[in-house]
């Protein structure tokens, strides 16, 4: 058995995991896949085929680089049933809310409500090719990664299209009480997901990774609550518009990483 390490430097977020996850994660020969995002590296534990491996780990574009292989012994850990249902969790939550805050933000003519709906779809997706990574073959993970990224590439092109449209016309004011109640829960939403995430006590990347993803996420909900309380004290609409269009850019950013299988 042969562990080797690999420098990772754009590997920053649980897009880059889940991309090299459904790399080579279901060679015959790895055994195991130790993530450490923060400090951008990867322990591949396999059997032989280390030339393979660096060569489809080089196919991502993510500046991949050997630091060494060794020779080392088992055993090796698994997925814990624990850890999948705190996923389900996750996901499910993250499911609701992209339903509750795309119908608010249409009814509320919130682009920033929106833009967030797209940013909880897009944390469900990963969330759901995390729990697929377990016993499903790669093409069929690989045609739901393809599927996800299209549509969110086409639904953020349409929302950036439209905060530009918005920006040049002449909008109604959004309604900034339900852009701020709706973002509330989802702000609260988010941290029972981060809850569920540190109560878990797992020490896998993917569950350390999501933290980081959903810490974000409530920086996101913060961002909008911020700016419905900006279009109450200015009176004008650029403050959603600009939430909008920025959520817009981070969702596409993560499908366009999607693609890249």
């Amino acid at each position: 058995m042969q562990k080797s390490t690999f420098r990772i430097e754009k590997m920053d977020c649980p897009s880059e995991e889940q991309l090299i996850r459904m790399k080579i994660g279901n060679f015959p020969s790895v055994h195991q896949l130790v993530f450490d995002i923060s400090g951008r590296k990867l322990e591949v534990f396999h059997s032989g085929e280390l030339d393979l491996i660096r060569s489809e780990l080089n196919k991502l574009s993510l500046q991949s680089a050997l630091i060494k292989s060794e020779e080392v012994s088992g055993p090796f850990s698994i997925t814990k049933e624990t850890e999948k249902r705190v996923l389900w969790a996750v996901l499910l939550i993250n499911f609701s809310f992209f339903l509750i805050e795309m119908a608010t933000g249409i009814i509320s003519k919130s682009m920033g409500l929106v833009a967030d709906s797209l940013d909880m779809l897009a944390d469900a997706v990963v969330y759901g090719l995390a729990l697929m990574a377990v016993g499903r073959s790669m093409s069929t993970k690989k045609a739901v990664a393809k599927v996800a990224g299209i549509a969110q590439i086409i639904l953020s092109l349409i929302g950036f299209t439209e905060v530009i449209r918005r920006f040049f016309g002449f909008e109604a004011l959004p309604d900034f009480k339900m852009m701020i109640i709706v973002s509330f829960f989802a702000l609260i939403a988010n941290a029972l997901c981060l809850y569920l995430l540190q109560k878990s006590n797992s020490t896998e990347a993917h569950i350390k990774a999501s933290m980081i993803f959903t810490s974000n996420d409530i920086i996101i909900n913060t961002g909008v609550i911020c700016a419905g309380l900006a279009v109450l004290w200015s009176g004008s609409v650029i403050p959603d518009l600009i939430i909008g269009g920025i959520v817009f850019l981070i969702v596409l950013n993560g499908a366009i990483r999607i693609l890249k299988l």
